[in-house]
């Protein structure tokens, strides 16, 4: 009976009414003059890069895996308070002997696939800068320097191009530093033009390119701790180490004491190499220079012949001739670009560089193996 009266209870009671959906939340495109405004971090300038430990590690295993100094990468993370933090990095693909356009396709395809990826696990996946693996501290080249245009066009600080030495790593001396283009040569490179003038207008040389920006390399506590621990002394290691008895975790090494004239000869060649380089790039260009003044030399002949024809003609009472395009008879070749010799130079500095501090330690070290034999 009980049954029945809550059965026709609940027939009688109307029938509940769906739960209305929730609006679709709309979102509007920022105005471009209300951007700066908003993002009150693109205001603040960069003034030091900030590299995680981890990223210190992925950078020193893919350089010493990859194919000569072909390492290169993308960099992630944030701009906080005028400090780039950067938190995650990943390789790119590197093909050697394809074709540029299916390389650099295949490259797009890899780099958003990794990105989707990184959003989808909720890593960072905001592209702050790359990073690139050289020898013997020459990094300049045209690749780096359009692809850090690039990017100091597309993204709001810029960018920062990390660069790794992988022959300063195999000394022992883990090198990493940070740079970004100069306004200057910013400022050339939009117009394209990278001639006499232009480089004495916007006062370019090789050292003016790039400016280097503070780096510092940040790691968390714990693993902070445990370096610390790994050089303190152990009692309990100290009999395992033998007659040095240093007790520590890790045991002294050596490699610091070679004397390095084996890189010595590399550099050398290296040298020689960008200099041969320098030099017919500087043959090439004083080719094209001839040819631009014998282009020229024509057509101020040819200006000069008409005036004087049409200053005869004047004279006699007959009309002038008609003044011809010059630019139209004469085609004059534009003067050639420079920004391949700068890049040259910008090698052999840094190969000289590298030569001497790879020279200079090498000395110290014969003269203190000499006075440490006593002869």
């Amino acid at each position: 009976m009980a049954t029945s009266m809550a059965a026709a209870l609940a027939a009688s009671l109307p029938a509940p009414s769906a739960a209305p959906a929730p609006p679709t939340p709309t979102y509007e495109a920022i105005p471009a003059s209300m951007s700066k405004v908003i993002d009150i971090e693109a205001e603040i300038p960069l003034t030091c890069v900030q590299l995680d430990g981890m990223v210190v590690t992925k950078l020193l295993k893919h350089a010493r895996e990859a194919p000569s100094a072909t390492a290169h990468g993308l960099l992630l993370g944030l701009d906080l308070d005028g400090t780039l933090e950067i938190s995650n990095s990943f390789p790119l693909p590197h093909h050697a002997g394809d074709e540029d356009d299916r390389s650099s396709k295949s490259v797009a395809r890899y780099q958003a696939s990794m990105l989707r990826s990184l959003k989808e696990v909720q890593a960072d996946d905001s592209v702050v800068g790359f990073y690139q693996a050289t020898t013997l501290g020459a990094f300049l080249n045209q690749t780096l320097v359009d692809t850090q245009a690039i990017h100091q066009e597309k993204l709001r600080h810029g960018g920062i191009v990390i660069v790794h030495d992988i022959s300063q790593t195999a000394r022992g001396n883990a090198s990493f530093r940070a740079f970004r283009l100069t306004s200057a040569f910013l400022n050339a490179h939009k117009t394209s033009n990278f001639s006499t003038s232009s480089l004495m207008a916007h006062s370019l040389t090789f050292s003016s390119i790039l400016e280097e920006v503070p780096l510092k390399i940040r790691t968390n506590p714990l693993l902070s701790s445990f370096l610390g621990t790994l050089m303190e002394p152990d009692e309990s290691l100290a009999s395992l180490d033998g007659e040095l008895g240093t007790g520590s975790a890790i045991p002294p090494s050596f490699g610091v004491l070679e004397f390095g004239t084996a890189g010595l000869t590399r550099n050398l060649e290296q040298i020689v190499e960008a200099v041969d380089n320098y030099r017919t790039e500087e043959g090439n260009l004083a080719y094209l220079s001839r040819q631009i003044a014998r282009e020229r030399l024509k057509a101020d002949q040819f200006v000069t012949k008409r005036k004087e024809e049409n200053a005869a003609r004047v004279a006699q009472g007959l009309a002038p001739l008609p003044e011809e395009d010059v630019a139209r008879l004469f085609k004059i070749p534009a003067e050639p670009s420079r920004l391949e010799s700068l890049l040259l130079l910008g090698q052999i500095d840094a190969y000289g560089k590298s030569l001497a501090g790879t020279a200079s330690t090498g000395l110290v070290k014969m003269y203190a193996a000499k006075a440490g034999s006593g002869a």
